[in-house]
């Protein structure tokens, strides 16, 4: 394994050391190509991880739309442009009726920071309500609402417990019942209640729908919004609906996107009800200078070409069901395998040290990481206690890559002997 100690050095002296890496031995891929990344020494990885490139590292399609636009025009929002009103035509019709404004940005932070301002704008109230091991974003006032930074969140800010079917069934519920009852007996309202449709940061967690509906007509009852945080779930990650609150049967307020909208290009979003924007935009001014411009939303549209040319969607709910099936057998060789959730190509694997206590098995979650990445196959972690496999591949993923990865899961979980 090829050491890149001189070159870690030179980016901490640089970059400083609060920007981290992923594994213990840090990645330095030079190129990427569907699912795969290759490193300077031309070993190559099976990307099992990455939802930014959603339809795969360097797609031709996405890279010949952005060279095309930048090689003719980029600019900004307050001139006019065809390419922003062909991607919205194209975007909105994606979405229910209701949803039908939209506003472009750079990041999904951002995406979320715009919603928020909208959410306490038109309510009048201040209160948001995140799940407990959340993550929403990097701005001042999303990282309030992003517990899993470990910054900790805002006096304004509310926390519940995520919808963990595994542990603790129904708890999620009671909790934030009891939140609004204890706000409303303090004079507070919620401005929102944004979650991530597949609870990511939390764990990954898929509730059922019934539980989802019930939390947003309380907020709603309560004089809030319900902001759905597609930056992980949508564009067709579940396989089962293009966005993960569609899974739910319920329409959001407002909904934020971001990482696999320009498959790597700094592309984001909110698309919202034209009432709350018609609201918001009598009160407060908004503009980004560098969202929605031409070539990123060259790189949008040929995202949306690509998931509906390859039947991505399709495509992820096939391999999401073979990569259930997969997971599922390992489960019955490996007692350290506690649970399995998720939808389409997002699944969570919770290791544990017993399925008797749940206690969690972050140690070993780190070693099944870092043994995966050594075999060639590259994986993350997530959750509080970080114990939980983070599975989320490009949405190219064809049945030889489950094969592959489910194959060296069983081979690093053996070779530790679990």
């Amino acid at each position: 394994m090829t050491d890149h100690t001189a070159l870690i050095e030179r980016r901490q002296r640089l970059l400083g050391r609060s920007y981290r890496l992923f594994y213990q031995q840090p990645l330095y891929p030079v190129r990427g190509e569907g699912v795969w990344l290759y490193e300077a020494d031309g070993r190559r990885y099976l990307d099992a991880y990455n939802n930014v490139v959603s339809v795969g590292h360097c797609h031709p399609r996405v890279v010949e739309a952005i060279c095309r636009q930048a090689s003719v025009l980029n600019t900004h929002t307050r001139y006019l442009h065809d390419g922003i009103l062909e991607y919205a035509e194209r975007l909105l019709t994606l979405f229910p009726e209701r949803l039908n404004n939209l506003t472009l940005t750079c990041s999904g932070s951002e995406a979320n920071d715009l919603a928020l301002r909208v959410a306490r704008e038109v309510t009048g109230n201040r209160i948001a309500l995140v799940t407990r091991w959340a993550y929403h974003g990097t701005t001042s006032s999303i990282a309030e609402l992003s517990p899993a930074l470990g910054v900790g969140v805002g006096d304004q800010v509310r926390l519940l417990d995520a919808p963990d079917s595994y542990r603790a069934p129904g708890q999620w519920l009671r909790q934030l019942r009891q939140q609004l009852d204890q706000l409303a007996a303090e004079g507070l309202r919620p401005a929102a209640l944004m979650m991530d449709g597949l609870f990511s940061s939390d764990g990954v967690f898929s509730p059922p729908a019934a539980e989802i509906q019930q939390a947003v007509n309380w907020v709603r009852q309560a004089g809030g919004l319900y902001i759905a945080d597609e930056v992980q779930s949508g564009f067709a990650r579940t396989g089962e609906a293009f966005w993960g609150f569609s899974r739910y049967q319920v329409e959001p307020d407002l909904v934020t996107l971001g990482k696999p909208m320009g498959n790597g290009h700094p592309v984001a979003g909110m698309v919202a009800r034209a009432d709350l924007l018609d609201q918001f935009g009598a009160r407060q001014r908004y503009f980004n200078t560098f969202g929605g411009n031409p070539v990123s939303c060259a790189a949008a549209l040929a995202v949306l070409d690509v998931i509906e040319t390859e039947h991505l969607q399709v495509n992820a709910r096939i391999q999401g069901q073979r990569l259930q099936r997969r997971l599922s057998e390992l489960a019955s060789q490996h007692a350290v395998i506690g649970d399995i959730r998720g939808a389409g190509l997002f699944y969570g694997v919770e290791l544990v040290q017993d399925r008797e206590s749940l206690a969690p098995a972050t140690d070993l979650a780190s070693r099944v990481v870092n043994g995966m990445r050594d075999a060639g196959v590259l994986i993350s972690a997530t959750g509080p206690d970080a114990n939980i496999l983070k599975i989320r591949p490009p949405l190219v993923f064809s049945s030889e890559h489950v094969e592959l990865l489910s194959d060296t899961l069983d081979q690093v979980l053996t070779g530790l002997g679990v």
